[in-house]
């Protein structure tokens, strides 16, 4: 049996104070899936992952679907971060093919197509998407009151997802704890 990393063992439970979050799963209020924190316990990476929060019904009850989160990679060796709003997007219809996303001032964002599944065509097609935005660090820092990041279609859906203050404080707040643990660990 491999043992964790000390880094790993020490971030852990910071990061999971850090992040900290609500019970219910309903459209705007944030859950506490079972992976809400993701610690990566070898390689160059430490993954964060905030709470979920609902952006429409769980696709028939499902709970795992329609939801979105930030996301955050800090670079074990360079300190440095990237961070995403990444969505699940379950439906039924026409194929919509999420291709852009911008912030609420309009400028592009990049958009980072994760996955997209053919749930099923027997009667009506439903379909399955994964994908994210990339947030810059300075979006995140420069607005803690919250911000709202806009995808669309090649279909011509739209889809806003507001960006809650709560959200960004916990996401930062993990960030900088999992900064300092590493600072630290290099220290020793």
């Amino acid at each position: 049996m491999r043992r964790r990393p000390a880094v790993a063992r020490l971030l852990a439970p910071a990061l999971l104070l850090a992040l900290g979050a609500c019970v219910e799963v309903r459209p705007g209020v944030l859950s506490t899936p079972a992976n809400e924190v993701a610690v990566e316990r070898e390689g160059r990476f430490v993954g964060l992952i905030g709470p979920r929060v609902q952006h429409s019904d769980p696709y028939f009850g499902v709970r795992d679907t329609n939801f979105y989160c930030l996301r955050s990679w800090l670079d074990r060796n360079s300190g440095e971060v990237t961070h995403q709003l990444y969505l699940t997007e379950s439906y039924s219809g026409a194929k919509r093919n999420w291709n852009a996303a911008s912030d609420n001032r309009g400028s592009p964002l990049r958009f980072v197509p994760i996955r997209s599944d053919e749930i099923s065509c027997d009667r009506n097609c439903s379909y399955a998407e994964e994908f994210a935005a990339a947030l810059p660090e300075n979006l995140l820092r420069g607005n803690p009151q919250g911000f709202s990041v806009s995808f669309t279609s090649a279909s011509g859906a739209r889809l806003t997802i507001p960006v809650a203050d709560k959200l960004i404080t916990k996401q930062l707040a993990a960030v900088d704890a999992a900064r300092r643990m590493l600072a630290r660990s290099a220290e020793r």
